[in-house]
């Protein structure tokens, strides 16, 4: 599973308590709040990097990556 090799780093949202991404396989790595883990596939980097600049990492999930990506 490629998607396990991919590190987590640690955000201060209290959402999302972790997240991650591979450039070159577009997967993205987020870690909720409890534990859940989910791998999302063809995420663009620019998701991802608008996701950890995000005001709010939980709303940001919200509106633009919840329900709009395949998990994996």
């Amino acid at each position: 599973n490629k998607a396990a090799e991919i590190p987590i780093t640690e955000s201060k949202s209290t959402a999302i308590v972790g997240h991650g991404y591979d450039r070159a396989s577009k997967k993205m790595v987020l870690v909720f709040n409890g534990g859940r883990r989910y791998t999302y596939a063809d995420v663009p980097a620019e998701t991802y990097e608008a996701l950890k600049s995000a005001k709010s990492m939980g709303r940001f999930y919200g509106t633009h990556i919840n329900g709009k990506f395949k998990v994996i």
